[in-house]
């Protein structure tokens, strides 16, 4: 019987035993899940009531083809699309840019306009489906043709639910994939909360991402403080801008990785919950539902081996037992060749098999905070809790997480850490199994998933006969508009949505507030 599953005799064990609701006295000082700070989980029932959302992260090529791979994926099971994007999509520029050659369709699906849109989501009604975006510098952008796209679709806005991850900070402090200096950065993304609050109530507005910190070499603390620390800065900016911390914060979520070491992941993400309840708290936040720390959680794509890949199949089940066990409100489990190549079909249904296996096989689901209350656990939280509090407070002192990136103190933090670890692997005193420990003599991999380079060339062409067949005069009229908001101060989404459903381009409309807004160079 699934965790979901119930009947006259209520949840049971593979051996008949009840499960009961309180199976024993709480343990002194632990409040209940979905009671403030939320360590314990922010539902009462957490999976008992329903399962976490189960994504898998796609997107690759064309829009065709990743279109096919998400119809794929939602007939396997799949209750949520989380879309990947192509570099040049995440900074800004069409497929037919130079800056694009080589990149179009490699990372993620490539999007230059509403017409791609369109062809992506093909036979998918976005009122029935959630939708994940990994979208940060042009984050405005996408939503816009998201939004767009629903319209067209007759959708009901009020009942389309998705996430946008929008995070621009770790852009800065980890990733790279950044456009615009963090002022005007910061900007977007309040103008995006404020829009959103009124015509998209159950968009989630911001996916605070630990993800990338972690995936550039932080360790586990580090992600966690980082993390609230950026979540933090975007609270503060949207104060400042006169924004209702009752109201923006509930559409707030976070990102967060799993790693191998089980216990440490449970605990950071019990630790997580407690910590930003007690930020939002402070931060003037009554609605318990602006405190709750809700997050999406991603296996570690850097824990991956290229050798003996099959043995990333234990590591994901590992890391996404820790998801589970942690509280997890969505899951992406990893294909076991993407230290290869993007992940096949065979992969992506294994990956989503893990899932399946954990929520309806393991057990783990029927009980909420299955680790609550282990003295190991409950030390581990605390510890982890206490040492990310005073990478807080050190990032408070230099002026908040702005500050701390313009400083480098976050990205020095990071790179010491990556070489700490690195260095423990060549030196043998972390053992990967299979990378220098238990290695094998095996033939290169050749079951892998390739990317056709003419993808450019086909993204070029569908650009020529997108601009020879649109309104351009219409187009020149949102592009002016969009800039004159930029330079007035004017909330950017409408102007934005504007441009999109002209079919005003991606590398057009990014290219309208580069000139406004100057590219950041990382130089400050």
């Amino acid at each position: 019987m699934s965790a979901t599953e119930t009947g006259k005799k209520g949840i049971q064990t593979d051996a008949g035993i009840e499960i009961e609701r309180i199976y024993r006295q709480p343990v002194p000082g632990m409040e209940d899940a979905g009671q403030f700070p939320f360590t314990r989980g922010v539902q009462a029932d957490m999976y008992r009531g329903k399962l976490w959302t189960m994504r898998q992260y796609a997107g690759f090529s064309t829009a065709e083809e990743s279109n096919e791979r998400y119809h794929f994926l939602l007939k396997q099971g799949t209750t949520g699309l989380s879309v990947a994007f192509d570099l040049p999509t995440q900074i800004g520029y069409d497929s037919d840019h130079a800056l694009a050659e080589g990149e179009v369709g490699k990372a993620g699906v490539a999007i230059d306009s509403l017409a791609d849109m369109e062809i992506l989501f093909n036979g998918i009604g976005l009122e029935k489906i959630t939708t994940s975006m990994t979208i940060n510098a042009t984050a405005s952008v996408l939503l816009g043709m998201y939004v767009a796209l629903a319209r067209k679709q007759g959708a009901d806005l009020r009942n389309v639910s998705g996430t946008i991850q929008n995070d621009i900070l770790k852009e800065y402090a980890a990733r790279g994939t950044y456009i615009y200096p963090p002022k005007p950065s910061m900007r977007i993304i309040t103008d995006i909360f404020a829009w959103c609050s009124r015509e998209l109530p159950k968009w989630n507005t911001i996916s605070v991402s630990g993800y990338h910190i972690r995936e550039a070499g932080a360790d586990a603390v580090q992600e966690l403080a980082f993390t609230l620390a950026d979540g933090k800065a975007y609270l503060q900016a949207a104060i400042e801008q006169g924004l209702d911390i009752n109201v923006f914060a509930r559409r707030i979520s976070f990102f967060f990785n799993a790693h191998n070491n089980l216990f440490e992941e449970v605990a950071k993400f019990r630790a997580a919950r407690r910590m930003w309840a007690t930020i939002t708290r402070d931060l003037g936040a009554t609605d318990p539902r602006a405190q709750m720390l809700r997050f999406h959680t991603q296996t570690g794509g850097s824990t991956l081996t290229a050798q003996q890949p099959h043995t990333n199949i234990i590591r994901v089940t590992v890391q996404a037992l820790a998801a589970v066990m942690g509280g997890t409100q969505s899951l992406h489990t990893n294909g076991f060749d993407e230290a290869l190549a993007l992940p096949t079909e065979d992969a992506a249904r294994i990956a989503l098999r893990t899932q399946q296996i954990i929520a309806h096989e393991s057990g783990v689901p029927q009980t909420v905070d299955p680790l609550g209350g282990s003295h190991y656990v409950e030390w581990l939280t605390d510890e982890v809790e206490r040492r990310a509090w005073e990478y807080i407070h050190r990032i408070d002192g230099m002026g908040g997480a702005v500050a701390a990136i313009e400083q480098g103190f976050m990205q020095k933090e990071i790179a010491d850490s990556a070489y700490r670890y690195q260095k423990e692997i060549e030196n043998a005193e972390k053992i990967i199994v299979g990378v220098n420990r238990f290695t094998v003599t095996e033939k290169p991999f050749a079951d892998i998933l390739t990317v056709n380079d003419s993808i450019r060339k086909v993204q070029t062409e569908r650009l020529r006969a997108l601009k020879a067949g649109r309104d351009q005069a219409q187009v020149d009229r949102s592009l002016g508009a969009l800039a004159a908001a930029a330079r007035d101060g004017s909330n950017l989404m409408p102007f934005i949505l504007a441009a999109v459903e002209g079919y005003a381009t991606l590398g057009e409309i990014s290219d309208t507030m580069r000139d406004i807004f100057g590219e950041y160079t990382g130089n400050g």
